[in-house]
């Protein structure tokens, strides 16, 4: 609902919001345009289990809470109606019914008295007093949008920040035919090529080209501080070597110092975070530190309190994939070999750091290289929160598959890396490749394929 066109229903409506749709974005409150917001007390009671933490989750809970402590600073009640501030917007209230209506009980029909019942019941409520509009629960929660919709009340997903298109997201790479042959001569003996070797419609800052002619071929990417066609070279990175055009592609992106930000999306088993690991190892000397961190998602949604062991031993199982890519790196030397002893006196000495994401947020990212594997577990808020944190000399990368959605209030749509490709496209610091050929091994490939 939330900053798309008006549609020709001019019906003032009341969005109910669900607790997920808080904690995804706290803001939400805002993106109604004049449509009028319960919020039900269940909501805040569960918002209150998440004020204390470190995590985006926290801080989003804690942010909608001073909103609404400030928001009734000069109201007697939240239980009256209060205008929120800025022209053409609703009003606000908090429900206190939760226990529906006597025809239609959440908590009976269900037979439980779990919150989401009791967020179904405020809904219910909202709906019998307000029978001249339009009631719509609004949750990230698919199973709480189907609840109720079996209650005959209309419920949608929040999509502030989802991606329209998924089918038609950013590649960052285009194959051209038909290249005049003396321009991909050109690019192979100058190393560039004016941009006019290819179509105007083609031409995206940062953008990369597999270019074919008749006879030859050539891989580029658009430079736009000189505003030209470069030539991309399938150049090895602390010993791995590209197998494809994409994977060139990813680390030259990673290598060029003009390219501040760069995320690399692709399915299991296509170097995503390999790439951007040896790529960043190859620059080492031009940054401090090397932070590799991803976020925790618990298994089975259970916080990793549950785990046996202090906090490294609970931690281990999440950072261990991290630790094959850098091993995989290691190995591609001999023990005695300098390359392979540098590894282990970067992690050593804390030049190389692997560390879950919520032990990094909030630091000072300046002379960094900061990797953020798994990223398409992040909310939008979550990535622009780290991409804020960028310092002087400051390289960000994020990696992952957003197709591969571990969190239960994201999707393909909605999750942080495929809003960062949606929004930062053709932006002069930005670069994003789609790795889609995997080259982890044919076993790997076919379940892929098949599977």
């Amino acid at each position: 609902m939330a900053k798309e066109k008006k549609s020709r229903d001019t019906q003032k409506k009341i969005f109910v919001l669900d607790t997920s749709v808080i904690i995804y974005d706290h803001n939400a409150v805002k993106n109604f345009e004049e449509h009028d917001l319960a919020i039900p007390i269940t909501v805040l009671e569960e918002l209150d289990n998440f004020k204390k933490g470190n995590d985006i989750k926290n801080f989003e809970a804690r942010e909608f809470t001073r909103f609404l402590d400030e928001l009734a600073a000069d109201s007697a009640s939240l239980q009256d109606w209060i205008q929120l501030e800025g022209r053409d917007k609703g009003k606000l209230k908090v429900i206190m019914n939760t226990h529906g209506t006597k025809e239609t009980d959440a908590e009976k029909i269900f037979d439980d008295r779990k919150n989401d019942h009791k967020i179904l019941n405020a809904a219910i409520s909202v709906q019998a007093e307000n029978p001249d509009k339009k009631v719509i629960l609004v949750s990230k929660d698919i199973n709480l949008r189907l609840k109720a919709k079996s209650l005959n009340i209309p419920s949608e997903d929040y999509n502030t920040g989802k991606v329209k298109d998924i089918d038609l997201l950013y590649t960052g790479h285009t194959t051209i035919e038909n290249v005049a042959p003396e321009k991909i001569n050109e690019l192979y003996e100058k190393g560039y090529c004016d941009i006019d070797a290819i179509p105007e419609q083609d031409v995206s800052k940062n953008h990369y080209y597999i270019l074919k002619s008749v006879k030859s071929s050539a891989l580029a990417y658009y430079n736009p501080v000189d505003k030209r066609l470069e030539h991309v070279g399938k150049t090895p990175a602390y010993g791995i070597k590209p197998r494809n055009a994409e994977q060139a592609f990813a680390i030259h992106a990673v290598l060029d110092p003009h390219i501040k930000l760069v995320s690399i999306q692709g399915v299991a088993g296509t170097g995503k975070t390999l790439i951007a690991l040896a790529a960043t190892l190859e620059q080492r000397k031009d940054f401090k530190q090397i932070f590799l961190a991803r976020p925790i998602v618990p298994l089975s949604n259970k916080d990793i309190g549950y785990l046996p062991g202090d906090i490294k031993s609970k931690l281990n199982p999440y950072m261990e994939p991290l630790f094959d890519n850098l091993k995989f790196i290691q190995n591609q030397f001999n023990e005695t070999d300098q390359d392979y002893q540098r590894i282990t006196d970067m992690v050593n000495k804390e030049k190389l750091v692997i560390t879950p994401l919520a032990y990094i947020r909030g630091r000072s990212l300046s002379n960094i290289v900061f990797i953020v594997d798994e990223a398409q577990n992040l909310t939008p808020h979550e990535v622009k929160t780290i991409i804020s944190r960028a310092g002087e000399n400051c390289k960000i990368i994020f990696t992952g598959d957003i197709f591969q959605i571990d969190t239960p209030y994201l999707d393909s749509e909605s999750n942080g890396l495929s809003y960062l490709i949606d929004r930062l496209k053709n932006q002069d610091l930005y670069a994003h490749i789609t790795l889609e050929k995997g080259e982890r091994s044919e076993l790997a490939n076919l379940a892929n394929e098949l599977l």
